[in-house]
């Protein structure tokens, strides 16, 4: 039987790493995968994490398994991160939180229950989007359609014709939604457009679905969080898949979070209820250890705030380097105008390098981007960036 399997293709992301990590040229730079790297261009262990995982080795009796949808004190914690203390939703009992193994785990858990209770729905996705999202919404049998999101030509969201295409949206579609920090092209729309958009998402009685991956990375931890006061109003419906591996560098531990807002406590149980019975076939019971060091911090009064600081540090770092970044490219004399890329949020970037340059950058200079020329901001270092902005220079 498996004489007659083709090889599948390389993932587009993880892809290039691979191929970086096999590359011997010692001047090597990686910005494609979607990693927080610090000054020295390592990938560190947060403070507060190994602080949490010493006070766990210290009173863990038990390997048991978790409950289906994780540890209550987990999912409270998840919530009070995204609505912030006091929500009405969480108040009146109207949310629910299930564990999942990742951001990933939890945008499949969703496909799988929209896929089951919502036969009929489509889900649309913006375009450009995080490639990973088509695949795991094709893979549970969702029709796929898209968006415009991002406005090439003037380096903005392209909210006009967002509104235009979502104006096609039916009532019982899903529609996902990038949180903060979008990826790749790391603009995200302003309050006022937040509230547009949830009231013609209302309108249209669709349900949204929010991919909150990098909470903490773009504003502040509350500023990332401002669609959910036009999103989560009294009554309102929505889906939220949370992560994370970026906010408190838990990458290998896979920790996320389907949180579902319904219109009251009763739907609430109902849906929480089927999620659960969508995870016992995915994979049956979360990982505990990391949703256990992410309930330990936030739930600890000194370890919060040094969390806190540490996400902060990650952010102001992420922001010097969008600085440095364009003024290097100018002072290499690249003459085309950088500078939305110091108004962009998060991780990520559209960096305007066509195909053909990022090809070029990766055969002649060892540097790894991704095809659409999405560049990894937090890939860059004081010490790679004279060496990344020459090369850029050079193919542009």
């Amino acid at each position: 039987m498996f004489e007659s399997v083709a090889t599948a293709p390389p993932d587009s992301i993880l892809g290039l790493t691979e191929a970086f990590l096999a590359d011997p040229n010692p001047r090597k730079i990686n910005l494609s995968v979607g990693v927080y790297k610090d000054e020295h261009g390592k990938t560190p262990v947060l403070a507060t994490v190994k602080a949490a995982e010493q006070r766990l080795l210290a009173t863990e009796t038990s390997k048991n398994y978790v409950p289906i949808d994780g540890t209550p004190a987990y999912a409270a914690a998840v919530q009070e991160l995204i609505f912030g203390p006091g929500h009405e939703a969480v108040a009146t009992k109207r949310c629910v939180t299930a564990h999942t193994p990742g951001g990933t785990g939890a945008l499949r858990v969703a496909a799988d229950y929209v896929a089951k209770l919502h036969k009929l729905a489509v889900v649309w996705l913006p375009e450009p989007t995080w490639p990973n999202h088509r695949q795991v919404f094709e893979a549970a049998g969702i029709p796929v359609k898209t968006y415009p999101y991002f406005n090439p030509a003037a380096n903005s969201l392209a909210f006009a014709d967002l509104l235009a295409a979502l104006g096609e949206v039916e009532e019982g579609d899903l529609v996902l939604l990038p949180g903060c920090c979008h990826n790749p092209t790391g603009i995200d729309p302003t309050a006022p457009q937040w509230q547009a958009i949830a009231e013609l998402l209302a309108e249209k009685a669709a349900l949204p679905l929010v991919d909150f991956a990098y909470q903490g990375l773009g504003d502040g931890l509350r500023q990332d969080a401002a669609w959910v006061q036009a999103m989560v109003q009294p009554g309102r419906e929505l889906l939220i898949a949370s992560s994370f591996s970026k906010n408190f560098g838990l990458y290998n531990e896979r920790v996320g979070a389907l949180t579902v807002v319904a219109s009251g406590p009763e739907p609430a149980a109902a849906v929480l209820s089927q999620i659960k019975a969508c995870i016992r076939v995915l994979y049956s019971n979360p990982p505990a250890h990391g949703g256990a060091i992410v309930t330990a911090i936030l739930g600890d009064p000194v370890l919060r705030p040094q969390w806190e600081a540490e996400v902060a540090a990650m952010r102001t770092r992420i922001q010097d380097m969008r600085h440095l970044f364009v003024a290097t490219l100018a002072a290499k004399g690249v003459k085309s105008d950088h500078s939305f890329i110091e108004r962009q949020k998060g991780m990520f970037s559209f960096s305007g390098l066509t195909k053909e340059q990022v090809e070029q950058l990766r055969r002649d200079y060892a540097l790894y981007i991704v095809g659409s020329g999405r560049i990894n901001v937090a890939g860059m270092t004081r010490q790679n960036m004279d060496a990344l902005c020459t090369a850029i220079a050079a193919v542009m």
